[in-house]
């Protein structure tokens, strides 16, 4: 494990403590495979919320957004 593997479990256990264990280990995975495009989904989920819609419109519209890299990276082994 790199240890940029390990910043992410370490943030994702204090971050999503109420997710399932197993569910957050199938994010952690995700985003370990490419973190640059969660960070571009995060910015533009924190622009969205700045110019006045609520997080959850923000993260659907994001996600719908990115569906098909977002599906891509899902079916990567």
């Amino acid at each position: 494990m790199s240890f940029q593997s390990f910043l992410i479990n370490q943030y994702a256990k204090w971050k999503m403590k109420d997710v399932p264990a197993d569910q957050r280990e199938q994010m952690t995975a995700l985003v370990t495979k490419d973190p640059q495009l969660f960070k571009k989904i995060g910015e533009e989920i924190e622009r969205r919320k700045k110019g006045g819609e609520s997080e959850m419109k923000a993260a659907m519209e994001v996600m719908k957004k990115y569906r098909t890299e977002l599906s891509a990276l899902m079916q990567k082994k």
